[in-house]
């Protein structure tokens, strides 16, 4: 009787369990055209039990009793449904409007994104590099096709190079406009990336053309966070500490190899690089609150940032404090935006020559002299490294205060009116001091330099924007005026023979001579700038036909006080088109399909101010002063012009999962800028600007996105995005130029560049290398078989048939590759970046490599696996002309998201683990097989630069004083409150 109880229950019980947990299968399909949607998550609500659709949209799950089954899927609304005692669910997901109007900021406005006719990026906070990022532009190095990131080496008080489809112009500013929160001119390096929502970049002519000349490289509009309307106080803290290590560096001799190589011994064995370098720890604290009420939103931060470069005595200590309030009146017809942001930053430079020395100096001498004093061997460009470091300041200080206020008052629904003002101040000093004990720029009784420069910008904009809708057409119009002024202006004092040197630069005033009583060596120099002004008008409109053409248009007229009385003003026009393939074709697949097009104009200004007008130095003497005709004055001089074409198609199918774009474009630069020699006798001096060329750049760029899977526990995105572009020289003043000087000691006058009408730009040039000859000199190829070998780098480049094209500094492909995971509570970010296709010359090599046999007693060298046997001669050729291909894990990031559940203390909270270049493929000997777009010129002993020497027409120059690279580690939190 038992028995057949207990089989009972268990028929009762297993009934039970049979009824509460079943299958339950069914198809996904779109609601309005009825097709499948794979990879849609299927989650049953309030439990982790969930899966995704197959390919066909089908998908089986179980089930218990009561169950609601969730179904989600990117671009779709989310849908909940009861499955009850049903077997078979069915879903027509509905597409989200919201995400389909999805709003881009572009200049002066916003549009859809699904109108937008240019090209043009959006990337929000999710999409931003992760890791150790010190810099705003860390966060788009290689996310937007065809934006340029380069930061070479770990120089933590280096800037990066940015540039935009290859070069913008020649003479000016290479670099895209950058406008935070509506205001242009303002500098990325005075915002922290904490801070950061959301940056567009505008990349063509015609998204560009409504900004004018301060948009001819293209444009970065940055949109800082804010306060939400009826979000209540939060807060948040971000914070993270950082290690950074050498990553890579130069392979010079250790002592037992330096002296059995025949080097000089000094008795010590020392490891100089170990000696001026250390782990550079970086601590980042972040704290922000932000809330929102009925009327009124605001956030305000602060961002502290402790950073220390693996150079001693290299880094920065900043603080940035951010306010930015919302107030809405007038029943939401009046908004009005007040920001306002502080930066203040103190840093030590060093000396990255140090870094160049440390490798060079003999591994066996000692660091001090037995009474204490640095050693120090008196030899040609030969300095102890750590008493470089040790003895001498380089320090430097950066106070910017920004703030705008704008006001947008709805006059009806449909028109409203906008005016915006704002103001910057830049404040830099740089200090620096050699005292008259050290041999490295010193020996002079003491020496101090102090640099100061102050800027003010201001700003007032006001415009008009109508927006209607008659019948099909959706149309908006919008007219406005631009105000923009700036000033500068600055001081530079150089003084010797200081009576201490415990003052550093600040005992500038103590310097004199003790027999006169008089400074002595003065050297004082100031500029000040007249006020620049920029006057413009300009005007939009933008028309949405059909919801499917979109059609836009814009024209900007402007005059600058830069250029001369008859060439003042410039009009710049774009024009925009774009058509819905997919509503009107209807082709099967594609939930997106766009073509569009643009064509724009944009002008670029010189430099500086009074490059139309004479010229004059004014020096100083004991006896008074003379005045000298410097540069002649070019009435003539006017706009460049840049005229861009643009056609690209937008496409996304399987609903979306996998989506991108493709582009093409010609730039056209006409009328660039440069400062030439002329004829005295004609002008009166020996150099005026002028407008002396044309360049034309072709490229094509392409982003790829594609969801693998999205499941209920486990996620992946995957992007790609891929640049390449040529630029020609068109028309030159001079058919044929030499550019980037090696420089000393023993190779000046050995340029490395040549720019000729009718070839690529970034060609460098220069003998073939062909062996080594009895006496250990390099032997050139007779490349026009003449029977004459002309190695000699001071040759005239178009009559020299023994130089050739050794390789382009420019690369042909640019790449970015990046990854999003997550599983359960924790996200993966890794990140890759390559490029392809350039060269560099390694400089460091082209100088040190090669050595005589008697240097060897007294100088260290490098051994590269490039190194040829018995070659003891230095000259520059194509032994030193490398290709720079790389492939770099660029940042991978591990993050957890714990468990907050039902805490008081936190929203949320989650600690993540980051390795930033933490691996490099390449065949470069060099430190860094990063591309250089900009050659800075040639660094003489000393380790001075001549600014003058700047030339973005000659990319491809590895400079030997390069800060080394870093691997970093970080370690961080983040917190809501």
């Amino acid at each position: 009787m038992k028995k057949y109880l207990l089989l009972g229950l268990s028929l009762i019980l297993g009934a039970t369990l049979w009824a509460q947990e079943r299958t339950v299968t069914g198809t996904v399909t779109d609601s309005e055209t009825g097709e499948s949607v794979p990879g849609a998550n299927v989650v049953v609500k309030g439990t982790t039990n969930g899966t995704i659709t197959d390919f066909d949209g089908k998908y089986q799950i179980s089930v218990g009793q009561d169950a609601v089954l969730m179904f989600t899927f990117v671009g779709y609304n989310p849908t909940e449904v009861a499955v009850g005692n049903r077997s078979v669910v069915n879903v027509g997901l509905e597409l989200d409007v919201e995400e389909l109007a999805e709003v881009v900021v572009v200049g002066y406005g916003s549009q859809q994104k699904k109108e937008i006719t240019s090209s043009v990026v959006a990337l929000d906070e999710e999409q931003f590099n992760k890791g150790n990022v010190n810099d705003p532009t860390q966060l788009l190095q290689g996310k937007v096709p065809g934006l340029s990131v380069y930061n070479k080496g770990g120089d933590p008080n280096g800037s990066a190079t940015i540039r935009l489809r290859g070069i913008s112009t020649v003479g000016a500013n290479t670099e895209p406009l950058v406008v935070v929160d509506g205001v242009i001119g303002a500098s990325l390096q005075n915002v922290d990336p904490n801070d950061i929502e959301s940056i567009n970049v505008l990349k063509d002519g015609s998204a560009a053309a409504i900004y004018g000349s301060r948009g001819s490289s293209g444009v970065i509009l940055v949109t800082t966070k804010r306060g939400k309307r009826g979000s209540g106080i939060n807060a948040n803290y971000n914070g993270y500490v950082a290690a950074a290590t050498i990553a890579r560096e130069l392979p010079a001799l250790s002592a037992s190899e330096y002296l059995a190589a025949g080097g000089n011994d000094l008795g010590s064995n020392t490891n100089w690089l170990d000696e001026v370098t250390r782990t550079g720890y970086t601590q980042v604290h972040n704290i922000s609150v932000s809330g929102g009420a009925e009327n009124t939103t605001f956030r305000l931060s602060t961002n502290i940032r402790d950073v220390n470069g693996i150079l001693n005595k290299s880094g920065f200590d900043q603080i940035n404090a951010r306010a930015g309030i919302t107030h809405y009146a007038l029943n939401d017809r009046l908004k009005i935006d007040f920001n306002m942001s502080l930066t203040n930053r103190e840093s030590n430079f060093s000396f990255n020559e140090a870094l160049r020395y440390a490798s060079l100096y003999n591994p066996t001498a000692p660091i001090y002299f037995d009474n204490g004093s640095f050693f120090q061997a008196v030899l040609f460009d030969n300095f102890n490294p750590v008493a470089m470091i040790e003895q001498n300041q380089n320090v430097g200080k950066r106070k910017n205060l920004n703030f705008n206020m704008q006001g947008e008052y709805s006059i009806t629904d449909a028109l409203s009116v906008t005016a915006n003002y704002a103001q910057q101040y830049t404040n830099n000093l740089n200090g620096q001091f050699y005292p008259s004990t050290s041999f490295f720029r010193g020996q002079r009784n003491g020496r101090a330099q102090r640099f100061t420069d102050d800027s003010r910008f201001t700003l007032f904009e006001t415009y008009a924007t109508y927006a209607g809708s008659f019948g099909d057409i959706d149309l908006s119009v919008s007219g406005g005026y631009s105000y923009q002024e700036n000033f500068y202006e600055n001081l530079s004092i150089e003084l010797e023979n200081f009576p201490t040197n415990s003052l550093g630069f600040y005992g500038l005033d103590l310097s004199y001579d003790r027999v006169l009583g008089v400074a002595s060596n003065v050297n004082i120099t100031s500029d000040a700038t007249p006020e620049e002004r920029i006057i413009a008008f300009f005007g939009r409109v933008n028309l949405n036909y059909d919801d499917g053409i979109f059609f836009n248009a814009s024209v900007r007229r402007e005059g600058s006080t830069k250029l001369g009385a008859d060439n003042q003003w410039g009009v710049f026009p774009a024009v925009g088109l774009g058509v819905d393939l997919n509503k009107y074709l209807g082709i099967s697949g594609f939930s997106v399909l766009k073509l569009r097009g643009g064509y724009g104009v944009t002008g670029a200004l010189p430099s500086a101010s009074g490059q139309s007008q004479d010229s004059y130095t004014y020096d100083v003497t004991a006896g008074g002063g003379t005045v000298s005709y410097a540069r002649a004055a070019n009435p003539d001089l006017k706009w460049e012009d840049k005229a861009e074409t643009n056609l690209g198609i937008d496409f996304g199918v399987m609903q979306g999962r996998f989506n991108g774009s493709i582009d093409v474009y010609t730039r056209n630069i006409t009328d660039f800028i440069l400062l030439r020699n002329v004829d005295p006798g004609v002008y009166g001096a020996s150099q005026r600007y002028e407008n002396v060329g044309s360049l034309k750049t072709n490229g094509a760029e392409v982003a790829l996105n594609y969801d693998v899977f999205q499941g209920a526990d486990l996620s992946w995105t995957t992007g790609i995005v891929a640049s390449t572009y040529k630029s020609t020289l068109e028309e030159y003043t001079n058919d044929e130029q030499s550019l980037a000087n090696l420089g000393s000691p023993g190779q000046n006058s050995t340029p490395m560049v040549r720019v000729a009408v009718g070839e690529e730009i970034g060609q460098i040039w220069g003998p073939v290398f062909d062996g080594v000859d009895e006496n250990g000199s390099p032997v050139f190829k007779d490349l026009n078989g003449d029977g004459t070998i002309n190695g000699d780098p001071g040759s005239a480049l178009a009559d020299d048939g023994d130089f050739q094209k050794l390789g382009s500094g420019l690369p042909t492909l640019e790449l970015g590759w990046s990854n999003q995971l997550t599983y359960k509570r924790f996200d993966f970010n890794v990140f890759f970046r390559a490029a392809f296709g350039h060269s560099l010359v390694n400089t460091f090599r082209a100088f040190y490599e090669p050595i005589d046999p008697g240097a060897i007693n007294s100088y260290n060298r490098i051994v590269t696996d490039k190194a040829v046997d018995g070659l003891t001669g230095a000259q520059y050729s194509s032994l030193y002309v490398e290709k720079a291909d790389f492939f770099r894990l660029d940042n991978a990031t591990v993050g957890y998201n714990l468990n907050v559940g039902d805490s008081k203390a936190f929203k949320s909270a989650r600690l993540y683990f980051s390795v930033q270049n933490a691996f490099t493929i390449t065949g470069y000997s060099g430190l860094d097989p990063d591309p250089v777009l900009l050659d800075v010129g040639p660094t003489d002993n000393g380790g001075y630069v001549d600014p003058a020497n700047r030339s973005v027409l000659a990319p491809g120059i590895d400079r030997r004083n390069n800060y080394f690279t870093a691997r970093t580690f970080t370690l961080g939190l983040n917190l809501g409150f």
